[in-house]
């Protein structure tokens, strides 16, 4: 259960640095069809797009280096990195749905895997 657990949320954190890419390197160019942005819109958004990458890639950074943790049987420590990503992303997600209920898509694609990965961690270690 924990290798099911920690494959879903390195699933999140690669969604994550997929996300990662989109905001803070692509925010002007391919990105503009993934958020359906305008040119403009990029340029004024691009800052904060920029910033909020970071946020995304840190998350995905703290699973990374907790899964890596647990390999190397530093159970306690990686346990409490991947959870701590993990909830982090579920957290981002549920904001996300409830500030805008028209992205729930992408919220759900957001959530589910570190929620479901971080549930079979918990169980694992219990």
């Amino acid at each position: 259960m924990l290798v099911a657990g920690l494959v879903l949320t390195g699933v999140a954190a690669a969604i994550h640095v997929y996300i990662f890419a989109l905001e803070s390197l692509w925010w002007r160019t391919r990105a503009r069809a993934v958020f359906g942005t305008s040119p403009e819109q990029a340029e004024q958004t691009a800052e904060m797009a920029f910033n909020q990458g970071f946020y995304n890639l840190f998350l995905a950074i703290a699973i990374i280096v907790g899964t890596v943790l647990v390999a190397l049987d530093e159970r306690a420590v990686g346990v409490t990195l991947v959870l701590t990503g993990a909830a982090s992303m579920v957290a981002a997600g549920l904001v996300l749905v409830l500030s805008s209920p028209a992205k729930a898509r992408p919220a759900l694609v957001q959530l589910v895997p570190p929620l479901v990965g971080g549930v079979l961690v918990v169980l694992a270690v219990s």
